[in-house]
């Protein structure tokens, strides 16, 4: 691997155990600022206490979430968007480039293809030239891979996950984020598919927090290399002793039950 990338990596992922936790703030142009992202300083800040490895941010966010005091986190720029006002909210384009994600001192760029969209051939155009550009210019890529469109039934199914990580890594991906299969011994035909760490997406907003606890440890067992969830993490009552649980588990390597006696202690 190229060395600036190698070096990119570990600023979001932890060199020791090899996992990472990464908090998307990549919604407002989807739908608008929504709670617990409004203030993005303070958003920023609550994960950043709590030990976050990363957050992702459009690249005109990065100003508003920069805080210039405090522990470091690591950036991922994301590079595509759509809205949720569109007539296709699936077709993802392109917003971003990589040299635009340098100049704002990324560590990390990512993407997002929506795999049987009818626009899917040119996401995964613009997949493959972002893997390229991301390559030469020695910065990780995070690919976000799901399966929405016509033919698709279920986006949570085995078969149809581990296609989209397939795809993730197929097409030059360093890291790839999918949904979870709702159980390891699934989720580890995926993760034992790629040769790319894989992390977990978080989905829609979750009712109990011990459900999402345990869907991180579950994917971990089953070979996950950490989590890249939004939602479920800003917009709890408390992000950063969320954050911090969250730690115990991806890299304390703890228990759900730890977990929640330290989240509401």
């Amino acid at each position: 691997m190229h060395i600036g990338k190698a070096i990119r990596l570990e600023r979001i992922f932890n060199r020791n155990t090899g996992r990472t936790i990464i908090v998307p703030m990549d919604h407002g142009v989807t739908v608008g600022p929504i709670d617990g992202l409004v203030d993005m300083r303070e958003a920023v800040g609550k994960v950043v206490e709590g030990g976050a490895n990363a957050v992702i941010e459009h690249k005109g966010l990065v100003r508003c979430g920069h805080r210039a005091q405090g522990k470091d986190i690591g950036l991922i720029v994301h590079l595509s968007a759509s809205t949720s006002l569109s007539p296709f909210p699936n077709a993802k384009s392109l917003v971003a480039s990589v040299e635009d994600a340098i100049r704002l001192g990324a560590d990390a760029v990512s993407i997002h293809c929506n795999l049987g969209d009818e626009t899917e051939s040119a996401m995964l155009s613009d997949f493959g030239k972002m893997s390229s550009d991301a390559a030469n210019w020695g910065i990780p890529l995070l690919a976000m891979v799901y399966a929405r469109g016509p033919k698709v039934k279920n986006e949570y199914a085995p078969e149809i996950v581990a296609h989209c990580a397939r795809v993730g890594t197929e097409l030059g991906a360093d890291v790839v984020k999918v949904n979870y299969t709702g159980d390891k011994k699934t989720f580890a035909h995926v993760c034992d598919a790629c040769c790319i760490p894989v992390v977990i997406a978080g989905g829609p907003k979750l009712d109990s927090t011990e459900a999402f606890l345990q869907m991180v440890h579950d994917s971990l067992e089953a070979g996950g290399a950490g989590l890249s969830v939004g939602r479920n993490v800003f917009q709890h009552e408390n992000p950063t002793r969320l954050v911090e649980a969250l730690n115990m588990i991806v890299h304390g390597d703890e228990s759900v039950e730890a977990a929640l006696n330290h989240l509401n202690a």
